[in-house]
């Protein structure tokens, strides 16, 4: 399930059974006094690649110079084995101290009592650097389950090599869907699929969610319904069925290198994710440059994006050190250190103290510039996702791929969806 990667990990990797099994099933009693020099180790978990890992190391290390006596174990894996393994510590009560955490799962695991109220440690972690829009996406009845480590907008990487190599050039960014379809054929046709020219971007619910805003429409309504139809989510999926026929990389190859993508192993020449993804997209796929565009929209004038703070930090609320979670939390989301190390691979910097110790040059400014770049397309922020979002997303995911390796059809996909959204939402 998890994969060590450096030192700290593999610390933790002999004794994560152990670990688990020695966490409290309730938080510290209340009234006891904290001791801020008192010997204490905070388990903590993210989802993420060998790029965040180093991050992490670095900032560790800087945590420790200022708290030596709080040690952090930490482990990482892939983001749909995160969950998968979050899920069955909130049913254990054993989640770990402090984890990455996700607005997707906001109603799940805060209405449910997993995850620690932060207005009960406001002693040790600092509110006032974050606007009250971006505090609300870790909001829910007044209970700030979470806090953003950043913010990022729905973005159009292109491997800049690549295109060049094929001797093409950039995708304009903002057109239409079946103008960029027509690129990325143009790509895959003049290099043989050495790279694609793409991903198929209907596996992606972000995608599915910002031509439904491009219509007056989301993915959910206030009521936690689904805020669509099964033939609206058929044309979806059916509309991508001429890329997914010899334009954009065939799902068998994307099994194979899992859970490095497409587009960081080099094989497709652009990707729709994350603005934040820039830092770890490098990395991975070694080039030496990937360039930002907007994304594909039917409507130019439309305001389908929107600033997501998906990418949190979480207390559980059986932590026996809420105190020293709250500290760790805290420098993880407002110091400068953080700012300094992560730049916006975590998310454009949520707080202005960690802003502040960002310096956005190279691939930082670069995120900077393209969300500045596409502010006339940035509309409200979705209200907080149903409970049971993260799961529902996963599934789409899911049937994407099944789409792609041929093993269901498009009908047979979409009554699966609806029947898994009827469970999960009741």
């Amino acid at each position: 399930m998890f994969r060590t990667r450096t030192p700290i990990v593999a610390a933790l990797a002999a004794a994560s059974l152990l670990v688990l099994a020695g966490c409290s099933s309730s938080s510290a009693p209340a009234g006891d006094a904290y001791d801020p020099d008192e010997e204490v180790t905070l388990d903590f978990a993210w989802w993420g690649n060998d790029d965040r890992a180093t991050r992490y190391t670095d900032l560790i290390a800087k945590f420790n110079e200022e708290y030596p006596n709080i040690t952090i174990n930490t482990t990482f894996t892939d983001f749909p084995s995160y969950w998968e393994q979050r899920q069955v510590e909130a049913a254990s009560g054993n989640l770990p101290d402090v984890f990455q955490f996700s607005d997707s799962y906001l109603r799940q695991y805060g209405q449910t009592g997993n995850i620690l109220d932060l207005n009960t440690v406001t002693d040790y972690v600092d509110f006032s650097t974050f606007d009250d829009a971006l505090l609300g996406t870790g909001r829910l009845d007044d209970k700030q389950y979470s806090l953003p480590t950043g913010f990022s907008v729905w973005a159009n990487f292109v491997n800049d090599d690549l295109v060049a190599a094929a001797g093409l050039e950039l995708p304009e960014g903002g057109t239409s869907y079946e103008e960029f379809d027509d690129w990325m054929a143009s790509v895959t046709d003049a290099t043989g699929g050495a790279p694609y020219g793409g991903t198929d971007y209907t596996q992606r619910i972000q995608v599915f969610e910002l031509q439904l805003r491009e219509a007056g429409k989301s993915l959910y309504t206030e009521d936690g319904e689904l805020g669509f139809t099964e033939d609206e989510l058929a044309d979806f999926w059916e509309s991508g069925a001429a890329i997914r026929d010899g334009v954009t990389i065939p799902q068998q190859q994307l099994e194979e290198i899992s859970p490095i993508s497409g587009f960081g192993a080099g094989r497709t020449a652009s990707e729709m994710s994350w603005s934040n993804f820039l830092g770890g997209y490098l990395a991975d796929s070694g080039a030496s440059s990937i360039s930002i565009v907007a994304p594909p929209t039917n409507d130019p004038k439309a305001k389908d994006l929107y600033r997501q703070g998906g990418l949190q930090v979480a207390i559980s609320e059986k932590t026996e050190h809420p105190e020293a979670a709250a500290i760790f939390l805290n420098y993880v989301v407002n110091s400068p250190e953080a700012g300094e190390i992560f730049g916006t691979t975590l998310g454009f910097p949520a707080s202005s103290s960690k802003l502040a110790g960002a310096t956005l040059e190279g691939a930082d400014a670069q995120v900077a510039d393209y969300i500045e770049s596409v502010e006339d397309r940035i509309g409200d922020t979705p209200p907080p996702a149903v409970v049971g979002y993260g799961s529902l997303e996963q599934k789409f995911w899911d049937l994407g791929k099944e789409l792609g390796l041929g093993t269901k059809t498009v009908d047979e996909a979409v009554t699966e969806f609806f029947s898994e959204a009827q469970v999960i939402l009741g």
